[in-house]
C-alpha cells in the first residue's frame, strides 16, 4: 500500500498558522496568497484524513491531535533545513543565507561599527538580522528560525553550544551630580528605591541584579524601561539610577547627556557575550569561525572590552 506524505510546503502552512493564530498574517509569512494557504491545510486534513483546525468567522483553533502534528512539524521542518545546510557547510564557509538574533542591549552598540568590517571580510555572507529580547531570540532559534543568537550569558537558552566573544563590564549611571567618588561604586552603595530597571525580558536586568546579590532591588525598583536608551534620559533628568553596559558607554550611550557612570565593584559585575547556536546544527566549524571573526573584530572597535578564551566554559543560568 503507497503512503501519501505531506509535503514540507504544507507543514510550512500549518507551522506557520499556528504561530500566527491568523490565516491572512500566516499567508503573509509565508509568502502566499490567503486561499493558497487555506488550500494546501485542506490538502493535508484531507491527505490525513483528520480535522487540524476548527474554522470560524473570529477564531482560529487547533485540535488536541493539530497541536500535536503542529509540533512535530516544528521539527521536521528544522530537520529538512539542517540537511540543506549540513550541505552547505562542505562549501566555502560563510557563505549565503544566516540568520542571527541580536538581543536589543548589544544590537545599536555593537553593529553599527561590526557590520562593515564582518561585510568587508566576508562579501558572500548574507546575513539577516533579528532583534529580539533573549527568551524570544532562544525561543525562535530553537524553532528553526535563527540559525544562531548574539546573546549576553548567563541565560538558559536550552540545549545549545556557544562560543564566548568578550567580557562587557556594568556600570552604574547617576544623575548629574550624584554620583559618589571615586572609580567604582560598591553595591550596598545603590539606593534600591530610585532604581530604574528595564522591563521584564531582557537579561541585562537579571545580570546587574545578580552581580549586586540584594534579592530587594528587583521589588523596591521604582520604573520598568523598554529601553537603555529610555532610562538614560530618565537617569539624566534626576529621576533615578540605572545599570549600564560598558559597550554602551564606549560606544556613545552617554554623550550629550551630564549622567556620570561608575564601574560596578562585584566579583560578577560583568556580562559574557557569546554566540550560540542549537546543538544538532551541523553548521558548527562556521559558527565557530564567525565567532572568531566578531571576538577579534569587537576588540578592535572597543578594547576595553576583555576577550574570553574560546576554551573557557559557562555556566548557563537557571
Amino acid at each position: 500500500m503507497s503512503v501519501h506524505l505531506p509535503t514540507l510546503k504544507q507543514l510550512q502552512y500549518l507551522v506557520a498558522l499556528r504561530r500566527h493564530g491568523h490565516f491572512g498574517k500566516a499567508a503573509d509569512a509565508c509568502f502566499v496568497t490567503q486561499s493558497t494557504l487555506s488550500a494546501g491545510l485542506r490538502e493535508l486534513e484531507a491527505l490525513l484524513g483528520i480535522t487540524l483546525v476548527e474554522r470560524t468567522r473570529r477564531l482560529v483553533r487547533f485540535t488536541t491531535l493539530g497541536e500535536k502534528i503542529a509540533d512535530k512539524a516544528v521539527r521536521v521542518l528544522r530537520e529538512a533545513e539542517e540537511l540543506a545546510e549540513m550541505a552547505q557547510a562542505e562549501g566555502q564557509p560563510l557563505h549565503g543565507e544566516l540568520r542571527m538574533g541580536v538581543i536589543p542591549t548589544i544590537a545599536p552598540f555593537l553593529l553599527p561599527a561590526m557590520l562593515p568590517r564582518l561585510r568587508s571580510e566576508w562579501p558572500e555572507l548574507k546575513l539577516y538580522l533579528r532583534e529580539e529580547t533573549s527568551n524570544a531570540a532562544c525561543e525562535a532559534l530553537h524553532r528553526g528560525q535563527l540559525d544562531c543568537v548574539l546573546l549576553a550569558l548567563p541565560f538558559n537558552c536550552g540545549e545549545v553550544d556557544s562560543a564566548l566573544l568578550f567580557d562587557d563590564p556594568l556600570f552604574v549611571a547617576f544623575p548629574p551630580g550624584e554620583a559618589p567618588r571615586g572609580t567604582s561604586v560598591e553595591p550596598a552603595a545603590i539606593d534600591e528605591t530610585r532604581l530604574l530597571l528595564l522591563e521584564d525580558g531582557h537579561c541585562l536586568k537579571d545580570h546587574a541584579l545578580s552581580a549586586c546579590n540584594r534579592p530587594e532591588m528587583r521589588a523596591h525598583a521604582s520604573m520598568m524601561g523598554t529601553s537603555l536608551h529610555t532610562l538614560v534620559q530618565m537617569v539624566d533628568n534626576g529621576l533615578g539610577l540605572t545599570f549600564v553596559p560598558g559597550m554602551a558607554i564606549e560606544t556613545g550611550l552617554l554623550n550629550g547627556t551630564a549622567v556620570d557612570a561608575r564601574r560596578l565593584n562585584s566579583d560578577y559585575a560583568y556580562r559574557r557575550v557569546a554566540l550560540v547556536w542549537r546543538r544538532s546544527s551541523p553548521r558548527e566549524s562556521e559558527f565557530q569561525l564567525l565567532a572568531a571573526t566578531l571576538r577579534r573584530i569587537a576588540g578592535d572597535l572597543i578594547p576595553e572590552l576583555q576577550p574570553v578564551p574560546p576554551s573557557q566554559s559557562i555556566t548557563p543560568c537557571a
